[in-house]
């Protein structure tokens, strides 16, 4: 095995040790992953890397490594394990970074994942190897990879806008371009003989993000999918402010509980609750 081969291994098998922990350990969730708060208002910046070696579930743990797998060879083969590595962890950056930005005003926002990164190895493939194709899984049948990447990057806007479910878009997205920018600055030439696929990519990808530049009200859309609320748009001071009038709330609720039934009709949840704020407020 190659160098390389191991290097990318090594990720693999460091990324499957920690998710395994922080399925067993909720601490360990709650103290690595990406949240918009810790990163803004506490400075734990370490986050938006750690967030990467943890997943929700082993279905999401082993589609992230497959892809990984998968994509690192091309990557690897043409580029070097060290240039691997700055792929890797640049996308991984670049697409917690576009997640911050987009949910800067949504303190409640988390995510964990290593789908930023591997898209970025993604992307990366696809502008410095000329024809490469990508297969769908499950179906027996492969697409050009410049198709994969526009469709890719489209699903992304739309999913971004619409807010539909808890699937990380701004992450994947940002850390596709990341890869794919760095992978050309990386081979320049590609410029010259991989130019259609690349722009085929890039283009509705700038306009989107100038679009939210220029045009913030661009996110502040309804769909069929997610209707959204005033409240997904509070500001992480107000989300803050929110939150702890809700705690008030609840420790008053069981405080009167507490002086009509006494301590011992509260739940286990609710002492724990009580437990943890009451000190707080």
């Amino acid at each position: 095995m190659s160098s390389s081969g191991i290097i990318s291994l090594l990720i693999i098998i460091i990324t499957v040790i920690i998710s395994y922990q922080g399925f067993n350990n909720r601490g360990i969730m709650e103290r690595y992953k990406f949240s918009v708060e810790k990163i803004l208002v506490s400075k734990e910046y370490y986050r938006v890397i750690t967030s990467s070696f943890l997943h929700v579930n082993w279905f999401h743990l082993i589609f992230n490594m497959l892809s990984l797998y998968i994509f690192s060879g091309s990557i690897e083969a043409i580029l070097g394990p060290v240039r691997f590595l700055l792929i890797y962890f640049g996308s991984m950056i670049g697409g917690d970074l576009l997640a911050l930005w987009i949910h800067r005003n949504d303190g409640s926002y988390s995510s964990v994942g290593a789908s930023g990164a591997v898209c970025g190895l993604i992307f990366g493939a696809i502008a410095v190897v000329p024809g490469m194709s990508v297969g769908i899984f499950p179906l027996p049948i492969s697409v050009p990879g410049w198709i994969y990447g526009l469709l890719f990057v489209l699903l992304c806007i739309y999913g971004i806008r619409s807010g539909r479910g808890s699937t990380g878009h701004e992450a994947h997205l940002g850390g596709g371009i990341t890869g794919m920018c760095i992978a050309i600055l990386m081979v320049p030439q590609v410029l010259t003989i991989n130019y259609f696929p690349i722009l085929a990519i890039t283009i509705p990808t700038l306009f989107f993000l100038y679009m939210l530049v220029r045009h913030p009200s661009f996110l502040l859309v309804d769909s069929f999918f997610s209707k959204r609320k005033d409240k997904d748009f509070y500001s992480i001071d107000q989300r803050y402010n929110a939150r702890k009038a809700d705690i008030r709330k609840e420790v008053d609720r069981l405080l009167e509980k507490i002086h009509r039934k006494g301590i011992n009709s509260l739940t286990t949840a609710e002492k724990d609750f009580l437990k943890e704020h009451a000190d707080k407020i």
